[in-house]
């Protein structure tokens, strides 16, 4: 079977890359945070500058904890800016490589697999990484590495801890390299899906390194990890079988569609009631606009994490498959009023639709008044309608203007994130 050959590309320090270009300003030289200021000092920052990560300044901490003495230039996100700089570097992949050979893994990174294209462009997988980032730099002043490999998890490794000790910003594994030269890296919490949890579990029997994984009893590991330790053992000995081509074709058994969000504040029990109406308000149209069904719902609430309590959780199971708001909101009410404390106080917010499926498989049953289901799917229609023309605010329900209530504020972010300025 031939050998296969990836690129994974990953956009360095993205959004405050985007920020800096968009500032004619070098993210290398210039301290710049992208951090919402008018939230609170605990406010995360999305990015910063790798000229404040030399300074020893930890991505994704939060505002206060840059220290005082340090100068910079603190930038809104603007989502929908990164999500159309995104779109422009996609369209540069696009240039040399298939889309059918290209995984997007994140907004600033994505894996490809460029086997057939390096005797089509008489070029080396690095001379072609080279070329690609370098167009990259050229057309927008994105700076980015690019890691090389023979699979996709040592492409992934190459790019999280080679490239970053490369003159050039691109590092290369094959699995005699991998062995040869990472088998005793630390920590081993540099090596992708390998969290803090798993290390204090390997750390316990006296396992520090990838090395020392692959020479470990398996047994010892299954009985650590479970099935999980088949991937562990696979990804020690720097093996992954899976392709991008296996990722195109995988379909899931089921499927569902998901709403959360974190709140500004601790919300009191009446406050949390009110978003958790909004969201699910929200969702139903998703159903209608997808043409999908679900029979239940999980709502997942989460307390202030001060308060050190466990969350609540539970699933509201629905008398007809449905994407009636008339059917869904009461349910999804009444499973929060059972199951969340009322006095305690809300920080996060999940609502899922389990089992989505296709409409057309609805069947209604002697319950449910037909006329009436159908009655309000033409009012979901129309509002759906009026929105997408005129707006997300085109149209809002009585409890979008109470107080506490989040849906106008959120009509106008990406991702929990201000979509522009």
């Amino acid at each position: 079977m031939k050998e296969r050959v990836y690129l994974c590309i990953d956009l360095k320090s993205f959004y405050a890359s985007v920020e800096c270009a968009e500032r004619e300003l070098d993210p290398m030289t210039t301290n710049l945070i992208v951090a919402d200021l008018e939230r609170t000092e605990k406010t995360i920052c999305l990015a910063i500058t790798p000229a404040m990560k030399a300074l020893g300044i930890k991505n994704r901490c939060r505002v206060f904890e840059i220290p005082k003495n340090v100068t910079y230039i603190a930038a809104t996100p603007r989502m929908q800016l990164y999500i159309d700089y995104a779109a422009e570097i996609y369209s540069i992949y696009l240039k040399y490589i298939s889309k059918d050979d290209i995984h997007v893994y994140s907004i600033d990174e994505a894996f490809m697999d460029v086997t057939d294209y390096l005797s089509l462009y008489g070029l080396t997988a690095r001379d072609l990484g080279q070329r690609i980032i370098g167009e990259i730099y050229d057309r927008l002043k994105i700076r980015a590495s690019c890691g090389i490999g023979s699979n996709l998890y040592l492409t992934k490794v190459a790019l999280d801890i080679t490239a970053k000790h490369s003159p050039d910003f691109i590092g290369e594994l094959t699995e005699e390299a991998y062995r040869k030269t990472l088998w005793n890296h630390k920590p081993l919490t540099d090596f992708w899906r390998v969290g803090p949890g798993t290390v204090r579990r390997l750390n316990t029997v006296g396992i520090f390194t990838m090395g020392d994984i692959a020479h470990a009893d398996e047994n010892l590991l299954y009985h650590l990890f479970g099935v999980d330790a088949e991937l562990l053992i696979d990804h020690a000995w720097g093996r992954e079988p899976v392709t991008i081509a296996d990722i195109k074709a995988y379909k899931a058994q089921s499927n569902c569609l998901s709403s959360g969000q974190v709140l500004s504040r601790p919300y009191g029990f009446e406050e949390g009631k009110l978003v958790v109406k909004e969201m699910t308000d929200l969702l139903c149209l998703d159903l209608v606009e997808k043409n999908l069904i679900t029979k239940s719902v999980t709502l997942h609430i989460s307390y202030d994490n001060r308060l050190n309590v466990p969350s609540a959780h539970g699933t509201a199971a629905l008398s007809d498959e449905t994407n009636a708001d008339i059917l869904i909101i009461p349910a999804v009410t009444a499973l929060y009023d059972r199951i969340v404390n009322s006095s305690l106080t809300i920080k996060r917010i999940n609502i899922t639709c389990n089992n989505v499926m296709p409409e057309e498989y609805h069947q209604y049953n002697f319950f449910t008044s037909a006329e009436e289901l159908e009655k309000t799917r033409k009012i979901q229609k129309a509002v759906l309608s009026i929105k997408n023309k005129f707006g997300k605010d085109a149209i809002l329900k009585g409890m979008n203007l109470q107080e506490g209530a989040t849906t106008r504020e959120r009509n106008h972010q990406i991702g929990g994130h201000r979509s522009g300025c």
